[in-house]
């Protein structure tokens, strides 16, 4: 893997950041240790640091060369992003750098992403070989609580223009040394859904005198799966999954009301409205013909992640000069998790990309306990972030 001497060097340095991280998670926007981290990283390196959007959210930015001068910015600027924070899981590893807050865990590798991003800024910042600005984006509380967004409406773009944005994600099961990307729609877009039933409560010894919500939300939660089935286009990939129905407390008491909750997946935002709209019409009408009635709360939080064409090509270009194009997926499976980076992409163009975390035994899942991020990527990962800002913002001829 033709990684830069200079990253290489920084390995021990970089998996010392990681496990740092690692042993101390925080939960989306309570990342201020983690923030604190970065932002003295940043400043070390001599990057302009910039807090406090989307909450404990981080930009540093470096400029070189003419640019970066006023008046020189177009297809001169690009933002790089890593994601922060941690999940409620109890962490199941014995090793060292385990979380040291109980219930709290780097189930997901943002430890690795941050720790990546910092060791592109320290190697640009030292070797400063481009021309123009790069903002390093440290962004909070991507896991469902919509950091991306809040960062974004803090007016990131519009204090940080950038021509276009990239972002990375470890993916485990996939060998280290490769790489993923695909042109177009990538990952899922996501929402929630809770529906409370409002029935009749009765003695469970004569259900003629109530009207039971738990028998309308069990019908409910089946008549939900024709959505996907017979309303959403056949071409088109869905997911509509009722987790959890509540009902009662009582073995011997039919309770007033019932709740459903569960997910809907989708990669256009178009299906997103039309199961919407069919979920709150097919509760609606079934709760009615029991006699009882259905509210339906639908919270989309995240948008399909969409990678622009030019870029996707682009980034698989980067990633085949660091690894050889037989080492680079560049039609990998669509993958039906969410991810909030998608709203950075509704804005400015650009591409999210997956870097091996290993395969075969021990390559456990995201969000799982026993979940670690693969230190060997680190390098790998900082130098396809410093070769993008090389790449695109070369140095001009004199």
């Amino acid at each position: 893997m033709p990684i830069a001497d200079r990253i290489a060097r920084m390995h021990a340095e970089l998996t010392g950041w990681r496990r740092d991280i690692h042993a101390h998670p925080e939960l989306g926007f309570e990342e201020t240790r983690t923030s604190d981290l970065v932002a003295a990283k940043l400043a070390a390196f001599g990057c302009e640091v910039h807090r406090g959007l989307g909450g404990t959210g981080v930009v540093g930015t470096l400029r070189a060369g003419t640019g970066a001068q006023a008046g020189a910015r177009a297809a001169r600027t690009l933002g790089l992003r890593a994601d922060m924070d941690a999940l409620p899981i109890v962490e199941g590893n014995s090793f060292e750098h385990r979380s040291t807050n109980h219930g709290k865990m780097h189930a997901c590798g943002h430890d690795g992403h941050t720790a990546m991003l910092l060791g592109a800024a320290r190697y640009l910042a030292e070797t400063r070989n481009f021309d123009g600005t790069v903002h390093f984006i440290f962004q909070p509380a991507e896991e469902g609580l919509g950091g991306a967004k809040a960062m974004v409406d803090d007016g990131l773009f519009r204090k940080f223009p950038c021509d276009a944005i990239f972002g990375m994600h470890n993916r485990p099961g996939l060998a280290l040394g490769r790489f993923a990307v695909r042109a177009g729609p990538m990952m899922a877009g996501g929402a929630f859904f809770d529906i409370r039933v409002t029935g009749k409560g009765a003695h469970a010894a004569r259900p003629e005198t109530g009207i039971d919500p738990v028998m309308v939300a069990a019908h409910i939660a089946i008549a939900l799966q024709t959505i996907v089935s017979r309303n959403a286009p056949p071409v088109e990939t869905a997911v509509l999954s009722v987790t959890k129905i509540q009902g009662g407390d009582a073995y011997n008491v039919i309770p007033q009301t019932a709740q459903l909750a569960g997910t809907v997946r989708t990669f256009s935002r178009d299906l997103m409205t039309l199961i919407e709209a069919s979920m709150r019409r097919v509760s609606k009408g079934v709760a009615e013909a029991f006699g009882a009635t259905a509210e339906v709360d639908f919270r989309f939080l995240f948008a399909p992640t969409i990678n622009d064409a030019r870029e996707a090509e682009f980034a698989a270009g980067i990633c085949a000069e660091l690894v050889g194009a037989q080492n680079v997926e560049r039609n990998p499976a669509l993958i039906m998790a969410s991810e909030d980076f998608s709203y950075m992409l509704e804005r400015v163009p650009g591409c999210y990309i997956n870097i091996g975390n290993g395969e075969g035994e021990g390559a456990c899942e995201v969000h799982n306990p026993a979940y670690d991020f693969n230190d060997a990527a680190l390098p790998l990962g900082a130098s396809f972030f410093a070769r993008l800002v090389e790449t695109r913002l070369a140095k001009q001829p004199a």
